[in-house]
């Protein structure tokens, strides 16, 4: 069997599958040394394995013709139409994947939203010999602007949430007075979830305190607290504890992002539980 045949021998959603089901072994707690039978002797085979983090970013096609053999047409005869990119992968609690969100937009009038695509729809079309891959599926301009919205949890608490950090109890803390060799004070309206999302968070003297879990969004789509996760390890048994931009010094030099608070990660463990 060729590498082409086998890789398209797999189902799609099992292609991503199992870069899924890797991560999720990894963050299982290892209660004893019997206790083993989450882990894999895997070895990453490009011809069948595809990593999460390699389709998030990337273009969606959309064909009104028939692909169901999978086959890669040649490039003067791909008749396709670019409907936006990938920015979220979804599991069910049971591990599989269930959908990619896309953001679509920016043809025929369509304002840029986010809509599910279920991954059994979503064919994975490469070149023989070669390792790039276009995503595409089944569907017309008119199905595209047809799709539901999809309903993210962060909408339905960016929508009846109101966020006060007075409310969680705690006393407001002060913004850090902070300066890096390299690095300018970030100017706020220039911020994207893209940058913060993933920052790690330093105290004052350069002590690692934790990690920008999430965003929480204002009303008018503008940054309003930030989600540090506290602790834990592996994702597992983190605090979660929100703050507002104003207890924040963040600085950024050529895309690098460090967000200082004045406060050790002690402190934080020992602040109210942010409950979203």
């Amino acid at each position: 069997m060729t590498r082409e045949h086998l890789y398209r021998s797999w189902p799609t959603g099992m292609r991503l599958l199992a870069s899924a089901a890797t991560a999720l072994a990894l963050a299982t707690p290892v209660y004893a040394q019997d206790h083993n039978g989450a882990f894999m002797d895997m070895t990453f085979d490009a011809a069948e394995n595809l990593n999460a983090s390699e389709i998030i970013g990337m273009r969606v096609y959309a064909s009104e013709a028939d692909i169901a053999n999978e086959a890669l047409p040649p490039e003067g005869e791909r008749d396709w139409n670019d409907i936006g990119e990938i920015h979220e992968i979804v599991l069910t609690r049971s591990g599989e994947v269930a959908s990619v969100i896309v953001d679509v937009g920016g043809f025929l009038g369509i304002g840029e939203r986010e809509v599910a695509i279920d991954m059994s729809q979503l064919q994975i079309l490469s070149e023989e010999d070669s390792d790039d891959f276009f995503l595409v599926l089944e569907a017309s301009l008119a199905g595209v602007e047809e799709a539901p919205e999809y309903n993210a949890r962060i909408d339905d608490m960016e929508a009846e949430t109101e966020l006060d950090a007075d409310a969680d109890g705690r006393a407001m803390l002060t913004a850090p007075d902070v300066t890096r060799d390299g690095y300018e004070p970030a100017e706020v309206e220039q911020l994207t979830s893209e940058m913060l999302t993933g920052a790690r968070v330093y105290g004052s003297g350069d002590e690692d305190v934790g990690e920008v879990g999430s965003l929480l969004l204002s009303d008018d789509g503008t940054i309003d607290q930030l989600i540090i996760d506290v602790g834990g390890f592996l994702g597992i048994g983190e605090h979660e504890v929100a703050v507002t931009l104003d207890e924040l010094t963040i600085l950024q030099s050529e895309g690098d992002v460090r967000v200082y608070i004045d406060a050790t990660q002690e402190t934080l463990e020992q602040q109210p539980a942010y409950d979203g």
